[in-house]
């Protein structure tokens, strides 16, 4: 399989990166606005936010890995992990990404970086240890097409700036007091930006980036395995570890990095679904399931007589699409 042959969604990544940009300066402008629009703190700013479009381009990979915590590995630290993603990268004629490892064990990967180039695929301690090889194979094929999709400086860029609007936000509730400098306490418009809009608005922003791009990055990724089945019994997992409790904390740098992650990492319920950055999984399983129906048959991964089809050493585990309900 070589470059020429790996399928690009471009999804309008450039469009919707420019209006991210413009979207970013007209929050910005409002909550100016909003505190007062005084000429001798619009300098501060227009300051805001060149330097928040500035480091979401050309340090989103870098934010994001610092909110997780994790760090980037090399090869005798991950040899499996740099075997899977070389093997794949390859395979598509594409640069390799960077590994990165987050301590955490709730499962879950990333990709990040504003181009092929400088971009960077990270697994959790949990998903490493829920998964067989297979699995996480699986998952890094769906997140190396995240990044040949260009993918991931769309999500960084609107990851990073639902962060800034919500921290700008509860700024507001307590700097600037609205247009009267003799007020005091929390400014009631900050507080209804904080808690209502600018939630609302990250959500929005994220939600309008994601659940197209997570089909396609399934059904690419799998493409470049030759296996739906081993993301789809990852999925089945990782869905199943968050449900049962195994999930990350709630904080800042979380939740600005949950859109860019294969599955969701909290347990969401009622309008939070609705808001939710990722296609139900059960869709998401039935699809792949599908393609891996179309491509080896109704037996599955496994062949008609049940023996493994020839395909990489990660191949060696048991046929999982039975698991699989």
């Amino acid at each position: 399989m070589g470059n020429e042959t790996v399928h690009v969604h471009g999804h309008f990544n450039g469009l919707k990166t420019t209006m991210l940009f413009a979207l970013m300066w007209a929050v910005i402008m409002l909550i100016w606005w909003l505190t007062g629009a005084s000429r001798s703190t619009l300098a501060i700013y227009i300051a805001i936010g060149l330097a928040t479009n500035f480091f979401s381009y050309f340090f989103s990979d870098k934010l994001a890995i610092a909110s997780m915590h994790a760090r980037e590995v090399n090869e005798q630290e991950a040899p499996e992990l740099y075997r899977i993603v070389r093997e794949l990268s390859t395979k598509a004629g594409k640069p390799m990404p960077r590994i990165c490892i987050a301590p955490t064990m709730s499962p879950n990967a990333f990709a990040t970086g504003r181009n092929e180039r400088h971009a960077a695929v990270c697994c959790t301690e949990g998903i490493l240890r829920l998964c067989s090889w297979r699995e996480i194979r699986g998952v890094l094929g769906h997140e190396l097409m995240h990044v040949y999709n260009h993918d991931i400086l769309t999500g960084a860029i609107a990851s990073s700036m639902a962060s800034v609007i919500t921290s700008l936000g509860y700024a507001l509730m307590y700097f600037g007091g609205g247009r009267d400098d003799d007020d005091r306490g929390v400014n009631p418009i900050g507080a209804l930006l904080a808690y209502i809009l600018a939630p609302i608005g990250a959500a929005m922003i994220q939600m309008a980036i994601s659940r197209t791009r997570e089909y396609d990055a399934d059904e690419d990724g799998a493409r470049l395995t030759g296996d739906p089945a081993a993301l789809a019994s990852a999925l089945q997992r990782i869905e199943g570890s968050v449900a049962s409790g195994n999930t990350m904390p709630v904080t800042s740098g979380t939740q600005s990095t949950a859109a860019v992650m294969i599955e969701s990492p909290f347990r969401e319920k009622g309008l939070q679904r609705l808001f939710s950055t990722h296609p139900p999984t059960p869709d998401r399983i039935n699809r792949l399931m599908q393609m891996d129906r179309e491509m080896h048959g109704a037996a599955g991964v496994g062949g008609a007589d049940g023996a493994p089809l020839e395909m990489p050493a990660y191949r060696q585990y048991a046929d999982i699409s039975a698991d699989i309900r």
